[in-house]
């Protein structure tokens, strides 16, 4: 036994987390690449290395994924300072640089100095199809304005395939459940965000992240946009691109009649935030959200403007119409704050006056053991109290959109 708890323990030196040995970085000049404070780590690393991350075998495991910051041209390399041996019997360590190499493409590099060399053609590297908005950020650490772009690409694009499998290799380290889409499949519409810069008088241009969105078909003559995959890369997060991205996206489709209303697949609960702040940016211009108009309640013709000009469907317009309603609602006036409050109940009820229909069909065909079974999962007070407590939630998402939405 003693004996298994050390080949235990000095097997366990051997276990590494991968999240925190794969290092990215977006290199723009050669000194980046031994400069370690411009690199970053995954969010993600389970459809690789299992629910655990970790690799086994190795100590001080490093595996470097460096991308030149444009055209995303890739250094591979994996290092680490001890590997298992032969004396540990019937132990292999883990294939990290193949689990890896299924999900790069080839054509990466495997030495610095080839990679280095990679960066002189940036300068040759422009962004992928049609210029569809242009933007600037403030930079605190330049001290300057900087400018971004966002443009619209297809696959008829000389070199973004080839582009595209580069980039969405980030989508395994960043999204919970990624997964590489069939982009010969010409529904596809790719957006992309670059930042335009400057090195030496030259004119460079940096990826900062993309969304792709699936035109499904709605019958008889529609198409409905479906927001599949959206990534703004760690460098970029939290200075607002996300927002401008989203936004371009949906002004993009809001000029074509056949487009019926945006959608996205399985949203994450940060893009439903986002989505909301750039929603209700956008609907505030509308003369049906007015304050005026936002005083007599949610009808029929806030979500026939919404889905006619913005593309909203009616769902996403009812939510807005709340966020600005609390807006111009003075919560310590008791009376507004409850008008408000039933407004929002009665449509967090929907689910629960459901329950209350299936109960009434119940009563004619169950036993009574069965019934009274159903009956205590149904109990009234404990559906108000979940629905005072999704109440909250709601209230505190729809503040949080408007401090941003104030910050703006």
């Amino acid at each position: 036994m003693a004996d298994m708890n050390a080949m235990e323990k000095k097997l366990a030196e051997y276990k590494c987390d991968t999240n925190e040995a794969i290092c990215l970085k977006l290199v723009r000049f050669p000194e980046d690449v031994d400069d370690d404070s411009t690199a970053f780590h995954p969010e993600y690393s389970h459809q690789l290395f299992g629910d655990d991350e970790v690799a086994f075998g190795y100590k001080g495991l490093q595996v470097q994924l460096y991308y030149s910051a444009g055209n995303l041209s890739t250094l591979f390399k994996v290092k680490y300072t001890a590997r298992v041996t032969e004396k540990f019997d019937c132990v292999e360590p883990d294939d990290v640089e193949g689990k890896i190499r299924k999900i790069i493409p080839l054509g990466f590099c495997s030495n610095s100095d080839d990679f280095i060399s990679l960066l002189e053609k940036e300068a040759n590297f422009k962004p992928f199809g049609s210029l569809l908005h242009t933007y600037k950020v403030h930079s605190v650490e330049e001290g300057a304005d900087l400018t971004y772009q966002i443009h619209k690409a297809d696959l008829s694009c000389p070199g973004f395939r080839e582009y595209h499998e580069r980039l969405q290799t980030f989508l395994m380290w960043f999204i919970e459940t990624a997964s590489y889409i069939d982009v010969d499949d010409d529904r596809w519409d790719f957006f992309l965000v670059f930042e335009k810069y400057n090195k030496d008088g030259e004119t460079l241009y940096a990826t900062v992240g993309y969304m792709t969105v699936y035109n499904y078909y709605v019958y008889p003559d529609k198409t409905r946009p479906r927001v599949s995959q959206m990534l703004v890369l760690p460098p970029f997060q939290g200075e607002g691109h996300g927002a401008q991205l989203l936004e371009t996206v949906h002004r993009f489709y809001c000029n074509s009649p056949k487009v019926q209303d945006i959608t996205a697949e399985d949203p994450s609960e940060n893009y439903v935030k986002l989505r909301d702040f750039v929603l209700v940016k956008m609907c505030m211009a509308l003369p049906s959200f007015s304050t005026e108009q936002l005083s007599r309640g949610f009808r029929d013709e806030m979500a026939t403007e919404a889905r006619e000009k913005l593309k909203i469907n009616k769902k996403h317009a009812r939510r807005v119409y709340e966020i600005l309603r609390l807006r111009n609602t003075d919560m310590s006036d008791e009376k507004k704050a409850r008008d408000f409050r039933l407004e929002v109940k009665k449509r967090l009820f929907g689910p629960y006056r459901k329950n209350q229909r299936e109960l009434t069909k119940m009563r004619k065909c169950l036993r009574p053991e069965e019934l009274a079974s159903h009956i205590s999962q149904m109990d009234t007070r404990l559906q108000h109290e979940e629905l005072e407590k999704s109440y909250q939630e709601v209230l505190g998402e729809y503040r949080r959109v408007l401090e941003r939405l104030a910050q703006a």
